[in-house]
């Protein structure tokens, strides 16, 4: 608990309140009404129409569309409810309807592909897609995945010759993924320009998926360039199209911790949230409001909660990245840390990964080898601010203070992404 940070937050806030900052932007009243409902209703469609293609295969097994049809409708309540059960069913369906069509239907190759890129299985995807590209039907639709997984393995020169493939700035895919290239790169007012582009095109079409998406990813990068009221704004835009989106109610009880400061309010967003949508890393996120508000038996408590979620093995790598930072900053378990941090530099080698792999050095002592890892795998080669934290701690500790401050200066500017518990840290730089 960083009670010196919150002693002086209070004093600074003088005669407002100890918890609520004065730049509020959100209105109880707006989101209130999202907050009652439950995905029940969602949920409940789409077991119905899971049974109705389960019996519809039951009769005619010949017909491999079916299959289809079930693995989406397990995707779907996969993203519907947070359970990592529906994920595997949809896997299984999935590697099942491959097989029975001997891996030669680009379509079905790129709905493992999909479904393996939700479990960070990037590899995996890689070899499914390359498959469906050289099969040639629908080219293009696997060449958008392609620049994705290769974007997500750090293999940059090829997501952009990928990219450069489909350049067309009428398309509302091509236009998300330059957004994410441009964000890739750093250029954080391209990437916005990129997604507010793609927001028209998908209010033209009126495609409600394509709304929903844009709306949660705009509120997102909002955020991180500091227009927190257009961030709350687009939130709401994806709940009055989706009541039910956990991740935009998520959104929105991040913009009332980390801008406003009222950690009782976000807990309560979240623990609404929770009640239907299940994800270990929202037991994280609740754990660290519980720590800014001084509440540590909540805290220990969402932390319980975190590890007995991710204790299950369907998970598999999912959770790696959060694992190595509650591992070298909680329960100091390092060695499992290390072990974590190799495989995802493994699994998906990206500066990102390579930034765990350092930190987790850095933690056990051997701040020289973190260096020489964040020189050549880091350094001026992402622009995520928790890596760049990393970073600039790991400079510091080796006296390299010239590089620390100049990360500072950009990190600060970082502060409500990094979240408050973060700034004493960023300040101490």
């Amino acid at each position: 608990m960083k009670y010196q940070y919150l002693t002086i937050f209070c004093m600074l806030a003088l005669l407002s309140s100890c918890t609520i900052s004065s730049k509020k932007v959100t209105d109880t009243k707006e989101y209130n009404v999202y907050l009652e409902t439950t995905n029940a209703t969602v949920k409940e469609q789409v077991l119905e129409d899971l049974t109705f293609w389960q019996e519809k295969f039951t009769q005619t097994p010949n017909q491999f569309p079916y299959l289809s049809k079930i693995a989406s409708a397990y995707s779907q309540l996969f993203s519907t409810t947070g359970e990592i059960e529906y994920l595997k069913k949809a896997q299984d369906v999935y590697q099942n309807l491959n097989k029975k069509t001997n891996y030669s239907n680009s379509s079905y190759l790129r709905g493992l592909a999909a479904n393996y890129i939700s479990q960070h299985k990037f590899k995996e995807a890689l070899m499914l897609l390359e498959k469906a590209e050289e099969i040639g039907d629908k080219l293009e639709g696997t060449q958008k995945m392609l620049f994705d997984v290769h974007l997500e393995l750090g293999n940059y020169k090829q997501a952009k010759s990928y990219l450069d493939k489909f350049s067309n700035d009428a398309d509302f895919d091509y236009l998300i993924r330059v957004a994410k290239w441009s964000d890739h790169r750093g250029d954080l007012n391209a990437a916005i320009k990129y997604l507010e582009q793609a927001k028209v095109k998908a209010e033209q079409s009126n495609i409600a998926s394509s709304k929903q998406w844009i709306y949660t990813n705009l509120a997102d990068f909002y955020g991180h360039s500091g227009n927190i009221q257009a961030s709350y704004n687009h939130f709401l835009k994806a709940l009055e199209l989706s009541p039910d989106d956990a991740y935009a109610k998520r959104g929105i009880a991040w913009i009332v911790y980390s801008h406003e400061k009222n950690p009782d309010e976000a807990l309560r967003i979240l623990n609404t949230v929770s009640q239907t949508y299940h994800a270990p890393d929202y037991y994280l996120l609740k754990a660290e409001i519980a720590k800014f508000k001084g509440d540590l038996d909540l805290y220990q408590k969402e932390l319980e909660s975190y590890k007995l979620a991710v204790n299950n093995p369907l998970y598999g790598d999912m959770y790696n990245t959060y694992n190595v930072m509650v591992y070298t900053e909680t329960f100091e378990k390092l060695n499992e840390a290390l072990v974590l941090a190799e495989t995802e530099v493994n699994n998906r080698p990206t500066p990102q990964s390579y930034g765990l792999l350092a930190w987790t050095y850095f933690k056990q002592g051997f701040k020289r080898k973190a260096l020489k890892i964040m020189r050549e795998h880091v350094a001026n080669q992402t622009y995520e601010p928790q890596t760049l934290l990393h970073l600039a701690e790991v400079y510091k500790a080796n006296n390299k203070l010239k590089e620390a401050k100049i990360l500072k200066k950009d990190l600060l500017e970082s502060i409500f992404e990094l979240g408050p518990l973060t700034e004493k840290d960023v300040r101490n730089i």
